[in-house]
């Protein structure tokens, strides 16, 4: 799928639930099947900067493709970066630098996380560019 089809698939998902708790609740169920980083990449070199919660996130190039795996110490910050790693994961360095991010306002995600939590979310994205960045220059 292309990262425009599943950031339409979240909108979808997300557009099933009436309130924002009910989509707290999916977003945190997201978290818990999150590819989880393994241990010896939870580093400094792995933290992303600006996160109110400990965040680690991993790129690793796998042919033209980038995977993700990711972690953090808080239910509903795990459950973002699942978010994130389920759109950008196994799609090419620049697609992922070319890629809208409306979603995220479509869901309507921004809007319902302190400000501490929506400068995490930008950190996070900023990060996944980075590394589709580094990974696109190596080419």
């Amino acid at each position: 799928m292309t990262i425009k089809e599943i950031q339409e698939e979240i909108i979808d998902e997300f557009s099933m639930f009436d309130d924002w708790m009910q989509r707290y609740e999916y977003i945190i169920d997201l978290g818990k099947n999150l590819p989880l980083i393994q241990e010896e990449f939870k580093s400094d070199d792995n933290l992303i900067k600006g996160c109110q919660s400990k965040v680690w996130l991993k790129g690793e190039q796998d042919g033209d493709k980038i995977l993700f795996t990711a972690d953090s110490d808080a239910i509903l910050t795990k459950g973002i970066i699942a978010i994130l790693i389920r759109v950008f994961s196994n799609q090419a360095a620049m697609d992922i630098l070319n890629a809208e991010m409306d979603f995220i306002d479509e869901i309507g995600l921004k809007e319902h996380l302190s400000p501490t939590r929506a400068n995490g979310l930008v950190s996070m994205i900023k990060n996944i560019k980075m590394y589709a960045l580094a990974f696109d220059a190596k080419k």
